[in-house]
């Protein structure tokens, strides 16, 4: 975005024109002209009073933007591709030229054909690397599971293989917890900023327009992609003709676009790792320090530790529940406790936000609460009824529950010879259909075995 001393003032015809087509008791108008050699795209928003009208440009506004660009292209200089101007009915006007340093918002952007033709009519020395990309990536980081697999089975019989990324990154279960930490304070914190999880995925785009994803897959592994703005090596692809860069050289099938970063889609994919088997590697991606731009602070413990403690009111008496809680992450054993030990509980921080964060990550404890005893009967209740089991000497009405160390035993009391049936249902919902036949104690010792195994030791 630049301005332009071309003399725009509010003699200019375009300017006139603006005030001519302005409704009566205009007190403002701001305009944004999208142009290329096929066509315009205009907003123009006039404020009256305290009403804020769009209108529809006229055709006359629409020629004298075009004659303005072709004016600005033949003097010599490379033509914007948007005008914003902020005229005032007294007479004061701003005018900026925007040459796509940045890219164009939603709704200001022409079809690639568009540029492709206006690169034609006036040539460029270097066109912006997010747009070079917009009119000619021609889906070249594209990887379809199909075209994975037959790559990786062209790779291995040409004996292709990818760089081992030693001491580059941390360790993927060190990273995925440090981001899911930072993430859950940005959120505790009620910031717009910083990464975020879903389920399975660490999602990061920072303020200098690099970005990141992080997708965990079964069996331990993980791929890392992203892009860094205005990378040297896709800048070289994009105004010099230089090769694509193999990102995905010596990379297994399982490296595809469902958990590539979306830039791969655009064309704008600058870096892709990938950890299998305790380990990352890469194909032709650069360092992991040309990639730092795009990731979350996650280098180090201390770095994320820092990251938590500076959105916090109270960082110097925080920083041990900060440490307990990242350490409670990279165990995947966080509760809720561990977070109000350092966001507290008065409502200042979202601490149910941040809970979710972890709870989409998989780190959460999985020790259930005690399920209340109403919850149970009522489970016991539907289970009944909606098998449409004989209730005969069974009257749902009297369902008690009786609580043992991880549950509750259900059950209708009747006299201590006569065959009843007994349910179980452990804290976190296993169900379990026995009678009185068989031992309450003995069950209850193999209900709580298999609860242990699920859930590990509990305190």
């Amino acid at each position: 975005m630049a301005d332009q001393p071309d003399g725009l003032t509010v003699e200019h015809p375009l300017a006139r024109a603006l005030a001519a087509h302005a409704p009566t008791g205009w007190q403002r108008v701001d305009a944004v002209f999208a142009v290329t050699v096929v066509g315009e795209i205009a907003h123009l928003v006039y404020t009256v009073g305290e009403q804020a009208m769009s209108v529809d440009p006229p055709e006359p506004v629409l020629a004298i933007v075009r004659d303005h660009r072709a004016i600005a292209a033949g003097s010599g200089a490379e033509p914007w591709w948007r005008m914003m101007i902020a005229m005032t009915s007294s007479g004061r006007i701003e005018v900026a030229y925007d040459y796509g340093d940045e890219p164009f918002p939603d709704g200001q952007l022409f079809v690639p054909e568009a540029y492709r033709a206006d690169l034609a009519a006036y040539p460029r020395a270097k066109v912006p690397v997010w747009l070079a990309a917009y009119i000619g990536h021609g889906d070249r980081q594209r990887r379809t599971p199909q075209q994975a697999a037959a790559q990786t089975r062209a790779d291995r019989a040409e004996q292709v293989w990818a760089v081992l990324a030693e001491n580059e990154f941390p360790p993927f279960p060190q990273m995925w917890a440090r981001w899911t930490t930072v993430a859950a304070a940005f959120v505790a914190a009620k910031s717009e900023w910083g990464p975020r999880m879903l389920p399975w995925v660490g999602v990061f785009e920072g303020t200098a327009r690099g970005g990141s994803t992080l997708h965990a897959l079964p069996a331990g592994r993980a791929v890392l992609s992203g892009g860094v703005w205005n990378a040297p090596a896709l800048d070289a692809v994009y105004n010099a003709g230089a090769p694509m860069p193999e990102l995905y050289r010596g990379a297994p099938e399982w490296v595809a676009d469902p958990v590539l970063n979306p830039r791969a889609a655009s064309g704008l994919l600058s870096f892709c790792y990938w950890w299998e088997a305790g380990r990352w590697y890469r194909g032709q991606s650069p360092s992991a320090q040309e990639c730092a731009p795009a990731v979350p602070g996650v280098w180090t413990r201390g770095t994320a530790i820092k990251i938590v403690g500076g959105l916090l009111a109270d960082s110097a008496g925080k920083l041990e529940a900060v440490d307990a809680l990242l350490s409670a992450a990279e165990a995947g054993r966080v509760t809720r406790a561990t977070l109000v030990d350092v966001f507290g509980n008065d409502g200042h921080y979202d601490v149910d936000g941040a809970l979710y964060q972890f709870s989409v990550a998989g780190l959460l404890s999985t020790t259930p609460e005690p399920m209340p005893a109403a919850q149970a009967i009522s489970r016991v209740r539907d289970y009944v009824t909606g098998r449409q089991l004989d209730t005969t000497g069974f009257p749902l009405s009297q369902l008690t529950a009786d609580r043992f160390r991880f549950g509750w035993m259900v059950h209708v009391p009747a006299n201590a010879r006569a065959r009843r049936a007994i349910f179980y249902i452990a804290d976190d919902g296993e169900f379990a259909h026995s009678s009185s036949d068989i031992d309450p104690e003995q069950f209850i010792a193999a209900f709580e075995r298999r609860f242990l195994d699920r859930h590990g030791p509990v305190a």
